[in-house]
């Protein structure tokens, strides 16, 4: 077993030592993801590395100020022309996070994992994985200080963006004294706090409020009042004119009724399958349990997807939060 320093070692070794990557973040990537995409991109820019930017599908909308973030591929309207063998992967807790972006990698691909799930299986040929980490940012920002770079504001507001998100804005738990020094070392670098602040965490679309009105319309708790959730259709999201990245956040709100200890976010995606996001407040591992229906994530924050029909998944899970609760 590596330590953490030396896995940020063979992380710099692997990208020094090639060259031609292909960097991938988990589908329908969230802040962290998409920073951690442009983080790596930035580091392979300053040492002179041919690099392309992939997802499975679009980058939010509202990440669209960072570092040639225009410039991620989105694989369903852009896919490459070719295969890499050189794969960097970051934020995604198993392999199957990379979506369909696995098409493009050839058969004799060698992968640098970059994560910090816990529920990462350690599916690449080079792995920095710290489970401990807020985030992924934070693992990049001690691997770019491997490397003889300098920091400019744009890296250093991809780095704070991964961090802001991943923490819901310094308020989780995992804001550790670690974390706060970054964010200290990031802001002296001229990261704009407020701005990122406002554009990621307070301001929202008019369909991402509509779709968030649809959702609290089905608010359900359980009888002992510690299970709360709610439901999204696909109805409810042409209706709402909504798109993915709209529905982020909106399992925060069962979480946040005083006395729940577990709130839930049915996303139904078709008539035979449905997405759970799971947020706990402590008392429940959702990792664990996402894990168990073939999904993963964090102890506190986690999600699965589930097969059936959409009233015995949420028995189901509901179920499996009561017998853990």
């Amino acid at each position: 077993m590596h330590t953490y320093e030396q896995a940020l070692q063979q992380a710099k070794e692997f990208i020094l030592e090639h060259d031609d990557y292909l960097i991938v973040s988990h589908v329908q990537p969230d802040g962290d993801a998409v920073s951690s995409t442009v983080t790596v991109g930035w580091l392979l820019s300053c040492l002179g590395k041919k690099f392309t930017m992939l997802n499975e599908g679009p980058i939010p909308k509202r990440m669209d100020f960072l570092w040639h973030a225009d410039e991620i591929m989105d694989m369903s309207q852009q896919p490459p022309e070719r295969k890499y063998n050189r794969i960097i992967c970051v934020d995604c807790a198993d392999y199957r996070r990379v979506g369909l972006t696995e098409q493009f990698f050839t058969e004799d691909a060698i992968i640098l994992n970059i994560d910090h799930h816990p529920t990462n299986d350690a599916y690449g040929t080079v792995n920095v994985i710290k489970s401990d980490a807020a985030a992924t940012a934070e693992i990049l920002f001690d691997l770019l200080e491997k490397f003889a770079v300098t920091w400019d504001v744009e890296v250093a507001t991809a780095v704070y963006t991964g961090l802001l998100t991943d923490t819901g804005g310094f308020r989780y738990s995992n804001t550790s004294p670690k974390v706060m020094s970054t964010v200290s070392q990031l802001l002296a670098y001229g990261v704009d706090g407020p701005f990122l602040s406002e554009k990621l965490l307070e301001e929202m679309t008019f369909p991402q409020m509509k779709v968030l009105t649809k959702a609290l319309q089905t608010l359900t708790m359980s009888k002992d009042g510690k299970v709360a959730w709610v439901v999204v259709t696909p109805d409810d999201m042409t209706e709402c004119g909504a798109v993915n990245e709209d529905l982020e956040g909106i399992v925060n709100y069962p979480r946040n009724i005083r006395g729940v200890e577990v709130g839930i976010f049915f996303k139904v995606i078709n008539d035979q399958a449905t997405k759970a996001s799971l947020r706990s407040a402590g008392n429940v591992d959702v990792a664990a349990l996402a894990q168990s229906f073939g999904g993963g994530g964090h102890v506190r924050a986690a999600g699965c997807r589930l097969e059936g029909k959409l009233e015995d998944i949420i028995e189901t899970v509901v179920g499996r939060v009561k017998s853990e609760l």
